[in-house]
């Protein structure tokens, strides 16, 4: 957005895609007893991602907003916008972590550079994290690579 010089940050109240955060939190528990983000929801008697857009869409209208970019892995996510909407997603902008840049790019450092504005910049990596985005990618269809070497 800084570089556009405009842009537009809707924040929906879905905690735990849309379970609730009392039901985030048992989903939490299983994970912690060894069950992927999907499974935990589904064994809660969920749906793997239960987040609803109708809002996000009244708010880009009411904004005049029918053509937008999208900051996104999540297919479903655009799909869920455009339905039923005037809205279209011109371009989806992906989401990469920083961790599985360095590693695409063969850094090897715990750190990137401080970049002009900022504070500090650590890749931040482990186990858990690659996992989550990992089922992510393999169960939730989410637009990013896995890099070769996970």
């Amino acid at each position: 957005m800084k570089e556009e010089g405009a842009g537009v940050v809707v924040y929906l109240r879905q905690e735990g895609r849309g379970i609730g955060l009392g039901e985030k939190i048992k989903a939490y528990n299983l994970q912690d007893l060894g069950y992927d983000t999907v499974m935990a929801n589904l064994l809660l008697n969920h749906g793997a991602d239960e987040r609803t857009y109708e809002v996000a869409q009244g708010i880009l209208e009411d904004l005049g907003l029918d053509q937008i970019r999208l900051l996104t892995n999540n297919p479903d996510k655009i799909e869920q916008v455009e339905k039923d909407s005037q809205i279209r997603v011109v371009e989806r902008v992906p989401m990469m972590p920083k961790s599985w840049e360095a590693i695409e790019e063969g850094i090897e450092a715990t750190e990137f550079e401080v970049k002009e504005g900022a504070v500090e910049n650590k890749i931040v990596k482990g186990k858990e994290l690659d996992r989550y985005l990992k089922v992510k990618v393999e169960r939730m269809r989410h637009l990013i690579p896995i890099p070769s070497a996970l």
